[in-house]
Parts: C-alpha cells; structure tokens; sequence
C-alpha cells in the first residue's frame, strides 16, 4: 500500500514538473499567439501592465494573466476607459500545451470595473469587438469562451436617451456558455449588489443585495433573447421572469413577471426609492401576491406596455418604529400605464380593502390616475381609534391623540385643476366624520383639545358643523354653521377659511388663548413664560353670533356675553356686544384692524352703566398709575366713550396715539383718604375730607397726544366749609399733573386774621368768596399752593365788573354792595400750602 501511495504521489509530482516544464518552454510562444489572436478581435486601444502565463493561478487550468488592465472605449473623440480590472485571466487545459492548439474556454475578471454609456445622439462607447469572421484565423489559438467569472466587479450602464442609469457590484457571478453557430445559451448564477436603478426622477432598488439564477438564448442570426423562467431573489422574496426579448432595432420586449415568496418589504423594494425610504420599515405577514407583464419597444420615444396585479390575503402589518399592527388586510391592486403607455395614461388602483385598526374593521378603496395630472379618488368607512391612527401615520403637526372617529367619507378630484381653481368645485368630497371624545395635542399648541364631539358633514370644498364641541385648555366651546373652503385652506397654501356659525361658551380664558406661548410659533419662542401676542390669520375670516356665559381677562371678569363678531382681511367688526361686569352693564361696537401686526388699532363707541367706580379701577389695574386708585373711590358710573387705542402685538397699549371722548357721570360718589384733600384742612375738617361724599358727577373728558384733558367740573360734596368744588386741568400719561381747584370760602368774621391768608375773589352771592388753588407736579410729588395768576385775572375781572357797577350806580340803577372780606382759618386746621 505504501507503494501504491509513494507511486502515486511520484506521478503527481512528475506531472506537475513537467506541466511546469512546458509552460515555462511554451510561455513567450503562447503569450505572442494571445496578442496576435486579441488583437484581432479588439480595435481600440488597451494598455496591460504586465502579461504572463501562469499554471497555479486557476489551477488545473493554464492562464494567461494580464495585471491591470485598461480597455479604452470605442469612440474615436473620447479618451475615457470602457474597462479597467487589476486581473484578468483567458484560460485553457494543459493538454493544450501538449497538442500546440490553444482554446481559450474561461474568462475571469476580477477587482475590476466596466461602465457602458449611450449618449444623448445615440453613440455607444463598447463597440470594441471585430465583427465575427474565419478570414485569417488562426488554427492553432482561438477563443471558444464556455465560462464567464466575474468577481468584485463593479458595473455602470448609463442611457441618456432613456435617462435612465444602472449601477451594480457583481461579487461573484459565473456564466456558462454553450455556442452553436446560431445561438448563445447561457446560463448564469450569482450574488450582486444593486446600488441604484435610476428611471428619470425615480430610484428603484437602491443599496438592495440580488442573487440571480438565470438561462437564456441568444439567436445572433434573428437578434433575440429568450429568457427561460429565471429567478432573481431580493429581500428574502423571489420574483420569477420569463419572455423574450429582441434586439434588432430598439429593444423589444415580451416579459412576464411572477413574485414567489413575496411580502410588504419585497413589493416595496421595487417602488422607488424615496418611497422606499419612508415604507421600508414596515414587516408583513400573510399571503402578499404580485404579477405582471412588460410588453412593447423601448426607445427615447416609446415605453412599453406595462400591467401589474398585486394584493393582500389576511395579511398583517408591523411597524416596529411606532410598535403597532394594522390586522386583517385584504386587497386587490393593480397598476398599468395605459393604452398611451406614459405617465398621462397611468393608473394605480388599490380595491376591496380591508383591515383592522386596533380591534376596529375599516375599508375602503384608492384610484390614482395620469400621473402627470393627478386625479385622485379614494373612500373611506371604519370607525377608527384617533390615537391609534396618528401612531401610524406620525403626521408632523400632531403629537397625540385619542378618542374615536366614525369616519365615512369619499374624496374625488383632480389635484391640479383644485390647486389652479380651487373654488370652482374642481374637487368633490362628501360624506361625514363624527367625533366621539377626541383629544388632541397639536406640535404649534401648548394647549391641549379636549373632549371633542361632534358631527362634520363634507359637501365639495365646504363643511357643515353640528353641535362641534369641547375645550381648548381651561376655555370651552360649542360650534354649529358652515366652514366653507375648508379643503382647500386645509390643503393649499394662502387660501382663505370662512366660517359662518353661531358660536357659544360657559367659559372662555383670555389669559390663556391670548398667551404669548400660545400665540407664537414653536421655533420662535424663548424660554420663560408670561405675556401676551395677539395675532389674527389672513387665512381665515368668520361671521360669529356668540353667547358666552363667562369669561376672564387678567381681573377683568364678564358674563351673558352677547353680540355678532365678523373677521375679514384681518379687520374684526362688531355691531352690538352687550354684558355684565363691575356690578354694570357694558355695550359696545367697534373695530379692531389688525392688519398690521404691530401697530393694531381699536376703535369702539361704549356705553357703561352702573358700574363700580373701584372695582373699575381695580379691574383695569388703576389704569397704570398711582395718583388716585380704586382704595380712594366709591360711586356708580355711568358713561359713553368713543376712542381709538393702538397697542402692539403684545397687547401694551402705545398711550401717545390712544384718542378718546368721555362723557361721564358718577352717583354716589365717595372720594377716600386722598392725600390732595387732605392738604386742604385749612378749610375743611379732616374727618370730613377723610370721606368726601357727592351725590352726582357729570363731565366730558378728551385724551390726546398722551394727555388727559378735564374741563372745570363743579363736585357739590358733604364737606361743611366748602359744599362745592370746582376742578379742571390736564393728566399727562407720564404723570404730570396741572390742575386748577376752585374754592367757595365763608367770609370772615374775623377781619384782624384775614391778612394772614391773603385776599380773595368775591363771589357774586354775598355769603361766600372763592379761593383759588393748583396742583402740580408728578403723582408722587405734587404742590398745592395759590394760583395767583387766575387770581389777578379774577381781580381785573372783578375791577372791570366793579367799574361798571359804579356807573349804573351813579345813574341811579343799582344799589351799593358790601366790601370784600377775609378768609377766616377754622380752628384746630392749618393750610398746608407748600
């Protein structure tokens, strides 16, 4: 036995040595008969690094290697490379060597790349072959390929009269031939990484791993490929092709497409790919089918006929992202290009669909047609789970949801002629939704929506709402009218949503719907909280009837509210809002124009009555000053006022431009430890100045230019001394005071202390003079003291008066009158004159 073995092992090496005896002998001859025999057969240029022949390279065949090769392309005006490869190896048997005739049956390309091109005039760059002919051919060397190995190879097709590209790594991939005089069959299997298909715009099987496993022959006398069933595994699926193919003129083709195994990741791997992107994700389970056929010439100016089958038995969906199941889907799709094969004549329809969403059936069905055009169709019918429904649809603006949806609704239009025309009922939708307890948490709403019910009825472009109800934070609402463009303002960018309803509240919170965070944009918002913003959509205008039982603004508090509020161009108009705050009744019409975001004007006639003179200035926060404040007044008011006020986007009144005449009247008056009054104790007892009472009021007021102008006003008040005060003067915003105070004082019976308190203007009435005073200065810093100048022109007043009375006296028509008297200082007082 040991002989048999070292015999055996003896020829072996006997044969090795003398294989490699012969190659070494035989090795120049044979590579000078390769070139010969290659370049016969090429006609561009090809640069080679290095040729050799090698025995243990592809062993037990003998190779002729070529390091780094480089295949110029065909065309003449173009130096680009049609082919490069670090090796290359043209193989033939050892028994080759021994005859002197040399066949050449296996090609290897290896670490290499090939990029075939057609060009917009229709020029190729691979025409690099001799036509076939026997003239001059060699007896002793030929090339009879019977294999083809192609390993890390990486392969580009590029059509620019298709504008179509392929790009593809083959790894490693074998083709066996066999060639008769006529045909070519082929039979190829292999593993190969598609990095892009690009069809126009559309990329299809983007970064997908191929294997192939495919028998084909080619007539080269009637310019055809009959494609035997072939099998091209992607995605764990496998899709089945047969059919021929002709290649005489532009290709022909006759294609007939059968998916096996298939699921929702397969079939969408041959969408393109920035739907691939977006589905991808997605894991199925159940029956998924797909078939179809390819039929017709492909040119720069002819698709073919394309028709595909494709649906859904008892299949489930898992989206891992969102961790949830769509159930139960059945459905029969279908997509063809039409009887005009293009874009315009496409259809994809999807029919019979079912499914169950969280426990709950739905169904419906989809039709999309002339892809160039859109015109899209679809209906829906489920009652469906809110929150479940955004989990899987993950929409942008939406954060979460529950609740349900009844949802029956048909949709049918064509987009484009809707966006072009959107109000001229291009799109018809109808049927209706109805809420049942919906609660949403919107991205650009800090508020949440709650408690949504309510019934939405579609007809075209428009909505009927019915009993729309539920709460926006802490306020509530109940809608019922009619939203009309409401698709397209949904839909299209700049149209305009108008909404006729009559609307109603138990209560609304100002502090919350015109907060700054709610009111801003989530990008534009800083950290910190508080504010307001004040904003109103060109997009949207609205005739309102409301009645809302209450509603808070900062203190300001109101109930039965009741009025019409329109909005257009950004203007709100109201006709008539009545109700009740501060112990009164309020009513008011007017504008608001807010078309100009930072300078929004206000214009209102109002009538208040009855109202709480310091709850009023509570309310209103004393009106941004200090001077005199709710704690010092008592009353019941009565007034109209007409005013323009401007404030800015924050709602902080701009007090220059604010305009308004007040016509006002308080009953019941009570004017509380303030302090001017209390500088007057010289003439009036403290106790009484402490609680100064009136029983009626009545002025105009105008303000303007950041002034608060008050013309002279008598206030006929409780105070022993001085029964009535006459006030006038002017208010700044910036709180500077300038007001004049007239006096009627009780003449002295006292002449010997008059001189201490200077003289004053006699009255008409006998039994009293007046004492005239300002006061100036700011709120927190004021003077009181004489006004001497009204005083000297009270003098020249009186003089002239006095002159005229002595004339009538000298002629006898009037009696004389009793002389001016002194003021005379109550005990216990002083006067505090600065």
């Amino acid at each position: 036995m040991k002989k048999v073995l070292f015999y055996a092992v003896f020829g072996m090496m006997a044969a090795l040595g003398l294989a490699l005896g012969l190659v070494y002998a035989y090795q120049d001859k044979i590579v000078a008969l390769f070139v010969e025999e290659a370049n016969k057969h090429i006609k561009t240029k090809v640069e080679v690094a290095r040729i050799s022949l090698s025995l243990f390279e592809k062993f037990p065949q003998v190779a002729v290697s070529l390091d780094q090769v480089n295949v110029h392309e065909s065309l003449p005006e173009r130096q680009a490379s049609l082919a490069r490869a670090e090796k290359l190896y043209f193989t033939f048997s050892i028994f080759d060597v021994l005859r002197g005739h040399y066949r050449v049956k296996e090609f290897y390309m290896e670490q290499g790349e090939v990029d075939v091109k057609v060009l917009s005039n229709g020029q190729v760059n691979y025409q690099v072959l001799v036509p076939d002919t026997t003239t001059g051919a060699r007896k002793d060397f030929s090339f009879d390929l019977e294999k083809i190995s192609l390993r890390q190879v990486a392969l580009r097709y590029t059509d620019e009269q298709l504008k179509q590209a392929y790009v593809v790594d083959a790894h490693q991939l074998e083709a066996a031939l066999a060639v008769s005089n006529a045909i070519i069959d082929i039979k190829a299997n292999g593993s190969s990484t598609v990095h892009t298909i690009r069809i126009g715009a559309g990329e299809y099987f983007k970064g997908k791993d191929v294997h192939l496993t495919t028998a084909l022959a080619i007539n080269r006398q009637a310019q055809t490929i009959e494609l035997q069933p072939s099998v091209v595994q992607v995605a764990g699926a496998a899709y089945e092709v047969a059919g021929a193919i002709a290649y005489a003129g532009p290709a022909d083709l006759d294609l007939q497409f059968k998916g096996k195994n298939t699921d929702i990741q397969s079939l969408f791997s041959l969408l393109p790919q920035h739907l691939t992107r977006e589905l991808g994700q997605y894991r199925s389970q159940g029956d998924i089918y797909f078939s179809g056929m390819v039929k017709g010439p492909v040119s720069s100016k002819r698709s073919p006929q394309i028709d595909f089958s494709f649906g859904a038995r008892n299949a489930s969906v898992y989206l891992p992202e969102v961790k949830q199941r769509i159930e139960k889907i059945s459905l029969e799709g279908s997509f063809t290009n039409g009887k005009k094969q293009n874009a315009s004549t496409s259809v994809l329809a999807l029919e019979q669909v079912t499914g169950v969403l969280n426990g709950r059936s739905f169904k419906g069905n989809l039709r999309y047609r002339n892809f160039h055009n859109p015109h899209l169709s679809f209906a829906l019918q489920g009652m469906l789970d809110v929150g479940y429904v955004l989990g899987l649809a993950q929409p942008a603006q939406v954060r979460s949801g529950s609740g349900l949806a009844d949802v029956r609704i048909a949709f049918d239009g064509n987009l484009n002629d809707f966006k072009a025309r959107p109000g001229n009922h291009t799109l018809n939708t109808s049927g209706e939704i109805t809420l049942h307890n919906v609660s949403l948490t919107l991205q650009q709403l800090p508020l949440p929506l709650t408690g949504l019910k309510g019934n939405f009825i579609f007809k075209r472009n428009d909505v009927g709402v019915s009993d729309f109800k539920g709460k926006l934070g802490a306020s509530d609402f109940v809608v019922n009218g009619m939203f009309k463009n409401v698709i397209a303002w949904l839909l299209l960018e700049r149209q305009r949503l108008l909404v006729e309803a009559d609307f109603s509240s138990r209560y609304l919170d100002f502090d919350q719907l015109l907060s700054e965070e709610l009111n801003t944009p989530q990008a534009a918002r800083k950290g910190g909280a508080g504010g307001y913003r004040f904003r109103v959509s060109p997009d949207i205008a609205f005739d309102l009837s409301a009645r809302i039982e209450r509603m808070k603004f900062r203190r300001f508090r109101a109930k039965h509210l009741r009025g019409e509020v329109r909005l257009c161009n950004q203007v709100v108009t109201t006709p008539n809002i009545s109700f009740q705050s501060i112990g009164g009744h309020f009513a008011v019409q007017g504008s608001l124009d807010a078309r100009s975001r930072d300078h929004i004007k206000v214009h209102t006639a109002a009538k208040l009555h009855n109202m709480n003179v310091d709850s009023l200035f509570y309310v209103f926060e004393n009106f941004n000053q200090h001077f005199i404040q709710d704690r010092h007044l008592r009353g019941r008011l009565t007034t109209s006022i007409v005013s323009d006020v401007f404030l800015n986007s924050h709602l902080e009144p701009k007090t220059d431009l604010l305009q308004a005449e007040i016509v006002a009247t308080v009953r019941h008056g009570q004017l509380i430890n303030f302090a001017p009054m209390q500088k007057m104790s010289a003439f009036v007892k403290r106790s009484e100045l402490a609680n100064m009472r009136f029983a009626e009021l009545h002025n105009s007021i105008w303000i303007q230019q950041g002034v608060i102008y008050i013309p002279e006003m008598d206030i006929r008040s409780n105070l022993s001394a001085v029964p009535t005060v006459s006030v006038s003067g002017t208010h700044s915003f910036a709180q500077d005071m300038d007001y004049k105070i007239k006096l009627p004082v009780l003449r002295s019976r006292r002449p010997d202390k008059d001189a201490a308190f200077g003289v004053v203007a006699e009255d008409p009435d006998a039994s009293k003079s007046m004492l005239f005073l300002t006061l100036k200065g700011k709120e927190s810093n004021f003077k009181l003291a004489y006004d001497n100048e009204r005083v000297r022109q009270k003098i020249k007043t009186d003089l002239k008066q006095e002159g005229q009375e002595l004339k009538e006296l000298l002629r006898g028509k009037k009696k004389p009158v009793q002389q001016e008297k002194k003021v005379e200082l109550q005990k216990g007082a002083y006067f505090d004159f600065d």
